[in-house]
Formats: C-alpha cells, structure tokens, sequence
C-alpha cells in the first residue's frame, strides 16, 4: 500500500488522525505547563467546593441516611465533571479567535485531530480533577464504603460522561467563536448543576422543577456515584428511571451526547475552513 493510499483509506485516515490528535493532545498540556496559575486553580477548585458547601451548608443541611459531606461528595464530583463544557469551549474560542485554528488548517493534518485533540486533553485533565476532589473528601471524611472495584467504575463513569461533555463544548465553542462572549455564557451552566440531587434531595421540590431535575444528567452521575461509592441518598420507591437505573442512564446520555455532538463539531471545524 502507498503512502497516499494509507491515508486515503478509512484505516490510514483514523491511524493519521488519532497520531494528530495525539500531538494536539501534548500541546495543550503543554501550554498547562506554561501556565502555573491555571494549575494552581485546578488544585483549590475542589477544595473550595467542599469547604463552602460542605461545611458552610452543611451546617445547615439535613439529608436522609447520614453525613451530609457523604451525601454532597458524589454532587461535587457531579458538578467537576461538568466543568468540561465551560473549559473545552473557552479554550476552542480562545485559538478561534487568535486564529490557532486557522494555522492548523495550512499544516498537513487531520482536520478532525483538533476537536479530538482538544477533547482528549480535557479527559486528562479531568482525571486529576477527580483525583484532587477524591483526595479532598477523603481528607474531610468522605469515603466510598462498596470497595474499591465499585470505586473505580464510578470514576470511569464519570470519565466518559466528561468525555461527551467535551464534545458540547467544541460545538459551542466553534459556533460562538467569541472568546469574551464563551465566557459570558459561561455561568449559564450553573443553573443546570443546581438543578439537580446534587445538593439536596429532589422529592422536597415542587412538581414542576422536579421533573427536570430528575431528568438532568447532573442527578443521574450523582445517583450512580452515591450507589455505586455506598454513600446515602437512595432514590426513593417513586423516584423517575434515571435515578432509579442511574447507571444506564449515564451511558445514556453520554450515547446522546456523542452521537449528536461529535458529527455536529467535526461538521463545524471543517467548515471554518471554507
């Protein structure tokens, strides 16, 4: 097979993409390298997150089935997972805007190596968020009490649902264009995080707002994390099929979420360039 061939064919094109992806991959991490302040944000954030909710509402909080910091952890990791939609697309609009992505297109590269790229180095990111807040919760006296198989398949829960989250922030991302418009969109997302189990149970709340929180992919990561972490919250006899199948749910949406996003980002990305 000719070199031309190989990258003509449906093989040779996903082999050139993920390896350009790959090196997308070590760029961002390497402008995290060169941004120390960036990285010290990443160590705070879940720190600050569970000193002001679980200490600060906590004392004022009653859930049923326990500690209400073993009850906030799975929502705080819920709500770190999120956290991939606002980095992703500030980041796509940021090299829109100071034309990254336009240098991209006049190398020889995949086109769909910088969505992949970007996407990937947010799934790297997310795991040492996710360590962080791990160890954060551990230091307060969270812990996961159904050993730690069950633990590990939360965490890969949580890392494939940041992963076609990361998708909706390249969509945005490439559509807004506008680095100082991203950033005001940006705290649009904390609606969808409040509303949800993440912070206190859904039963209490009126019909009306009930519904969508049980339906929000926020209350299903968080459900499927007090299960599967043996933390309290059981979802009640009555409760909606995204609490009462958490697990599934996640998979899902995380389905959904990629199915939809992915074409719907490369699609953008390559008509940039026209």
């Amino acid at each position: 097979m000719t070199p031309m061939t190989a990258l003509t064919s449906p093989l040779g094109r996903l082999r050139w993409t993920f390896t350009d992806g790959l090196t997308l991959v070590g760029r961002e991490l390497g402008r995290l390298r060169r941004q120390p302040g960036e990285i010290v944000a990443i160590l705070v954030f879940p720190a600050i997150m569970v000193v002001l909710f679980g200490y600060v509402f906590g004392s004022a909080i009653q859930v049923p089935g326990g500690d209400y910091r073993e009850y906030l952890m799975p929502g705080l990791f819920a709500m770190v997972t999120f956290t991939a939609v606002q980095g992703v697309m500030a980041r796509i609009a940021a090299d829109a805007a100071r034309g990254v992505m336009d240098r991209f297109r006049s190398l020889p590269m995949a086109r769909q190596a910088v969505p992949f790229g970007q996407t990937g180095a947010d799934a790297l990111g997310g795991v040492l968020l996710a360590a962080i807040m791990a160890a954060t919760g551990l230091a307060v006296g969270w812990a996961p009490h159904r050993g730690l198989a069950r633990a590990a398949e939360a965490f890969l829960l949580m890392a494939v649902l940041r992963y076609a989250l990361s998708w909706v922030g390249v969509y945005v991302g490439l559509v807004v264009r506008n680095e100082r418009l991203v950033n005001q969109l940006a705290p649009l997302l904390l609606p969808v995080t409040m509303l949800s189990n993440a912070f206190v149970p859904t039963g209490g709340m009126p019909g009306w707002l009930r519904a969508p929180a049980d339906w929000n992919p926020v209350s299903a990561i968080t459900a499927a994390c007090r299960e599967l972490f043996g933390n309290p919250g059981t979802p009640p006899a009555d409760a909606a099929w995204p609490l009462a199948h958490p697990v599934a749910a996640v998979l899902a949406w995380s389905a959904a979420l990629l199915a939809v996003f992915v074409p719907l980002s490369v699609r953008a990305y390559t008509r940039r360039g026209r």
